[in-house]
């Protein structure tokens, strides 16, 4: 099993950033995929940036330019770099983690971090 625990959410204003950190613990396993997604009131969860095992990164619209994933694999973390906040950026975030073994992958969810971004 897999725990995994967002931080680093708050109230920012337009044009701010704001550093995520989401943080997996437990024992024997990898993890391969690290994502973060979002939802905001009323919309479906959607993509914000991935990052794979070797370290390759993929954008979504929302974030490009703006977003930037990463992670340390000592510490089982990711984090998302987001500047230039804007007000639609306001959403619950989500970290997802992809872990297992050689034969056997799950995803796991973190409880969602919020991020507000209002003057």
């Amino acid at each position: 099993q897999v725990q995994v625990v967002e931080s680093g959410g708050g109230l920012v204003q337009p044009g701010g950033s704001l550093r995520l950190s989401c943080a997996a613990s437990g024992s024997n396993f990898v993890i391969y995929d690290m994502e973060w997604y979002r939802q905001a009131p009323g919309k479906q969860r959607e993509l914000v940036a991935a990052i794979d095992s070797g370290g390759v990164t993929n954008y979504a619209d929302v974030g490009k330019g703006r977003f930037t994933i990463s992670r340390d694999n000592a510490k089982n973390t990711v984090y998302l770099q987001m500047n230039s906040l804007k007000p639609e950026d306001t959403a619950v975030y989500y970290c997802r983690i992809v872990a297992g073994t050689t034969i056997r992958r799950y995803q796991y969810w973190g409880q969602g971090t919020q991020v507000t971004v209002s003057s």
